[in-house]
């Protein structure tokens, strides 16, 4: 049983714990990143603090629960959450670096390292600050357009998939966080019809029901978001989940502004008309909701957080390399050469052995220094691939968000042709009753004329029957021109789609290119490095038969204490001791 950090005494024994010490603390993956310590942990993975070692850049990486591994649906879904949040490339969701395997297969997903609170840990403390809500719903907004113009679906949105940074203005940065269990639209074999995947107290009604996700679905999750930013409340209040999913279903939420007056009507109607029950009756997308946020925030005379630019600002790769191996070896050479010279006067006079160790580890140390240049190589040539990667991922989004937006418009103008031929076509269902109410007029009469007495009446029936259908016929041509600007609407969308979809099949093909070239590189990367790590093992070895038949001899005994702390400080790779483990895992 593990216990947090903080704990001294098991609670059930009595007993002193004994600190429990992650294994991969210290160890390197992907052959760049070093694990330092423990961000946090979860049934599905342990997220580590770790640090590039070329590029000194701190980062986040996700390892799964080795135990899930064989779970092949699971495993998807990890690698899918990289997947998706990587192409998607957008300031207001995290950003994804590489993804991979373990040497023991444990698989694992290398991201950006966010400093700030979670929206969970906000929303606990009670509604929030009506303008600082708005900055933030805003950019939830942006983050949910660029996930559904990517045709992806998160299906799990709520404070706790919300992480709040701090810009060095100090204010708000959202990252949109886990799409662990989104869906793209175009894959539909991990998640099919029926399935119920994440929170009760943000799911649709449709979801509830388990109908297909849609875009719509997660629009109302968002309005349960909202709804609890600004009121520290749920729209509804429920002792289980059964209990939420029929308040979803049948129930009306309450008025946000009952709860909190502070509330501007418009934003109260934005929250209510994303949590309507009927998905139509919902706002068209993601960027209909960003543009009535940014109506509200314009009205309170708030400035909107900074968008989303053409030009990605993207820090530049490594131009050297951080202080490391070969900098400690340098001075271990330096020390070593001080101790021969100090016992024998010079490196040449100590006996054969020892100065063939010694000219092994002058040897040895040169081609290190070789293999850390064409390693620096290596690593800028990653690091150039990643960025070009970015930027296309970026430029693309960019073009992608600005059609989305027209396409946005386009929807909406669609819905409002729609709904006026839907009203034209139920007011002409009138004509045809009061069609067949003359009709019937007509024939009574007739049938009383009999061709004999030309009577008035019928002469008023016939009229009235040939005004019916003459307002009857000018409706028609009302509701066939509505129709036609329907399809004009529709034509005018699906032309906007089918660019989106251009961009979207673009995007695709650029990163199969860039996985295929940064593979190939960060695989040359790892195999510099596993030669490097084997010549260390190899001057090690030299060094410990060097430096031993001299350490008892009190005339050399500072300079190999000095030696030895070049051993144990931070330059140092492989403790002498630790000569046997090191050859192990090489």
């Amino acid at each position: 049983m593990r216990f947090p950090d903080d704990t001294a005494l098991c609670v059930i024994h009595d007993i002193e714990l004994v600190p429990f010490i992650d294994p991969r603390i210290g160890s390197t993956i992907a052959g760049r990143y070093v694990i330092e310590s423990i961000l946090g942990e979860g049934g599905m993975a342990t997220v580590y603090k770790a640090r590039q070692k070329l590029a000194d850049r701190n980062v986040a990486i996700k390892v799964m629960n080795p135990m899930l591994a064989t779970d092949a649906k699971v495993l998807e879904r990890f690698r899918r959450e990289a997947k998706h949040a990587a192409r998607l490339a957008h300031p207001n969701i995290i950003e994804i670096f590489e993804q991979g395997d373990t040497e023991d297969g444990t698989a694992y997903i290398i991201m950006e390292l966010l400093l700030g609170v979670s929206l969970s840990t906000l929303v606990s403390q009670g509604p929030m600050d009506v303008d600082r809500a708005i900055g933030i719903m805003i950019q939830c907004a942006r983050a949910l357009a660029r996930a559904h113009d990517f045709d992806v679906i998160h299906r799990d949105l709520k404070p706790e998939n919300i992480f709040i940074c701090k810009r060095e203005d100090g204010s708000d940065l959202v990252k949109l966080l886990d799409f662990g269990i989104a869906r793209s639209l175009h894959d539909g074999r991990l998640t099919g019809q029926g399935e119920l995947f994440g929170t009760p107290q943000y799911m649709s009604p449709g979801r509830i029901k388990g109908n297909d996700t849609t875009r719509a679905d997660d629009l109302y999750a968002i309005g349960v978001l909202f709804f609890e930013m600004l009121t520290g409340q749920l729209p509804f209040d429920a002792p289980d989940v059964a209990t939420f999913f029929i308040k979803h279903l049948t129930e009306k939420p309450r008025q946000p502004l009952k709860l909190n007056p502070k509330i501007p009507p418009a934003l109260n109607d934005l929250v209510l008309r994303l949590l309507a029950k009927d998905e139509k009756g919902r706002p068209v997308d993601a960027h209909s909701v960003e543009a009535d946020l940014l109506v509200i925030a314009n009205q309170r005379a708030l400035a909107a957080p900074p968008s989303i630019t053409g030009d990605p600002d993207l820090p530049p790769p490594p131009a050297t390399l951080r202080e490391g191996a070969g900098e400690a070896w340098g001075e271990r050479l330096r020390v070593a050469e001080a101790i021969l010279t100090r016992a024998f006067g010079e490196p040449s006079l100590a006996p054969t052995d020892l100065a063939a160790r010694f000219r092994a580890l002058q040897s040895h140390n040169a081609e290190l220094e070789r293999l850390r240049e064409s390693t620096l190589d290596a690593e800028r040539e990653l690091s150039q691939i990643e960025q070009r990667g970015r930027e296309a991922r970026q430029r693309i989004g960019f073009a992608v968000d600005a059609l989305g937006q027209d396409t946005s418009r386009a929807r909406a103008e669609l819905r409002d042709a729609e709904e006026a031929a839907e009203r034209l076509e139920a007011d002409e269902l009138q004509f045809v009753e009061r069609f067949k109410l003359a009709h019937s007029d007509m024939m009574r009469l007739e049938g009383r004329f009999a061709f004999q007495n030309p009577m008035k009446a019928l002469s008023d029936a016939y009229r009235r029957a040939a005004e019916v259908l003459d307002a009857w016929r000018a409706m028609r041509v009302q509701v066939d021109e509505r129709k036609e600007q329907v399809a004009q609407k529709i034509r005018a969308a699906s032309d906007l789609d089918f660019q989106i979809n251009q961009l979207r099949s673009a995007l695709m093909n650029q990163e199969e290119k860039s996985e295929a070239e940064r593979n190939a590189a960060a695989a040359e990367l790892e195999a510099r490095e596993k030669v490097a790590a084997r010549l260390e093992v190899e001057m090690m070895e030299q060094l410990r038969g060097l430096v031993l038949p001299l350490r008892p001899r009190p005339d050399v005994a500072n300079l190999v204490a000095d030696l030895d702390r070049t051993l144990e400080g931070p330059k140092g790779s492989l403790p002498l001791r630790s000569l046997g483990a090191a050859r192990a895992a090489v």
